[in-house]
């Protein structure tokens, strides 16, 4: 689980308007910054293979959301991935 004041520097990085928590590129982020989180837990804990069963879900979500986002608003897309260099 993300920390309180880390989701919201997240949410205060990606957010589109003052009052926005749930726009793809938030959703993006927040996944995203999970995303690193498990990752570094499973080069300790190799083995929890319950937790790598989230972390795919969780991979999952975010491909889905930034399909989404690429089909409805491509500049939208490119800067978000651009931001959290996620691709090359």
């Amino acid at each position: 689980m993300l920390a309180r004041q880390q989701k919201q520097s997240v949410v205060d990085t990606y957010r589109t308007h003052a009052t926005d928590t749930g726009s793809p590129e938030v959703q993006i982020a927040l996944l995203s910054e999970r995303i690193g989180q498990l990752t570094e837990h499973f080069k300790a804990h190799m083995k929890d293979h319950g937790s790598r069963r989230g972390l795919l879900m969780m991979v999952s979500r975010r491909r889905r959301l930034l399909d989404y986002l690429k089909k409805y608003d491509s500049e939208r897309y490119k800067a978000v991935i651009t931001k959290l260099g996620i691709r090359k």
